[in-house]
């Protein structure tokens, strides 16, 4: 049996070399330093990779290492909500996001006109030049195609960004498809219905996107899933590779637990029982918050697989 180690630091300590050290530290650091590896075979058996994540993370520093991430091949397949779009949109519209707090006062930032997501806070201008963004987009993809599945729109919408920070630039760029299930949850969605108000034969299909990710995957080949928070984007994902044979490898990072009987709660063994984790799968649940467990996973990863060559 593995023994403990106490945790000594050293000068100029690497993440590489501070999550090696979690593997015997106990407790969450066992678990972190475990999805490290899980994913390090996602990568050595050439696996198909699905990154699911949710908007939150988006309005978050996070948006620009994702973008890193399909910009780096590291991901093949995105799933995430209607929220991280706008978000990305108006970020690479040159819109900031700013640090408040968990405890400010609400009804003073309403009166401001900022809207506070735990303790960041977005401007209603950023909403305003999101706005007229969309119509300009809109505008040009309707001029293509008037029936258009959700990832092909966020698609044509990535080839008129010019941000390499943006998620949705660098997945056109790579050709990385987005898929977005609950595309009218948001202010993305109230933008696509205005534009079909005026344009009633500009339909999004979002059953056209079921039929691509379903024949997009075979029983065939490994795949892999990082799911990041949980809800829809979560679901959608190891639903779909389901009626694939399951995933054989999986890393859930969340902050919600089992005894809720939520999704985002939902072990890894709980999605065995439904098949949609093989049984044999290896797999990994991180708790803790993912602006802090994912960076220090993915920069250890991506330190280990340069040192192989394989990014």
């Amino acid at each position: 049996m593995k023994k403990v180690k106490d945790f000594i630091w050293k000068p100029s300590m690497t993440v590489e070399e501070l999550t090696d050290n979690f593997s015997s530290l106990g407790y969450q650091s066992i678990e972190l330093n475990h999805a490290i590896d899980v994913i390090l075979k996602m990568k050595r058996t050439n696996s198909k990779v699905f990154l699911t994540f949710t908007s939150n993370m988006v309005t978050s520093g996070l948006r620009g290492f994702f973008a890193q991430l399909c910009e780096m091949k590291m991901v093949d397949i995105l799933v995430t909500t209607s929220g991280s779009i706008e978000e990305d949109i108006m970020k690479s519209l040159g819109e900031d996001f700013e640090v408040s707090n968990f405890h400010a006062d609400d009804t003073s930032l309403h009166e401001r006109g900022e809207n506070r997501v735990g303790n960041l806070v977005i401007r209603n201008e950023s909403y305003m030049k999101f706005e007229d963004k969309m119509g300009e987009v809109l505008n040009k993809i309707y001029d293509k195609k008037k029936r258009i599945s959700s990832s092909e729109l966020l698609y044509e919408i990535g080839l008129q960004l010019d941000d390499e920070n943006s998620i949705l630039y660098q997945a056109s760029k790579n050709n990385i498809p987005i898929y977005c299930p609950g595309i009218a949850d948001s202010s993305f969605g109230f933008q696509l219905f205005m534009f079909q108000q005026k344009n009633p034969d500009f339909i999004v299909d979002t059953i056209l996107d079921m039929n691509r990710i379903v024949t997009d995957l075979s029983f065939d080949e490994k795949k892999g899933l990082i799911s990041l928070g949980g809800s829809i984007s979560k679901h959608y994902a190891i639903f779909s590779a389901l009626l694939s044979g399951g995933f054989d490898y999986a890393v859930y990072l969340t902050t919600s637990h089992a005894t809720s009987g939520s999704l985002s709660g939902a072990t890894t063994q709980e999605a065995k029982s439904w098949g949609k984790l093989k049984d044999d799968a290896e797999a990994s649940t991180v708790n803790g918050d993912v602006s802090i467990t994912f960076p220090l996973i993915m920069c250890s990863v991506l330190d280990k697989l340069e040192k192989e060559g394989l990014v």
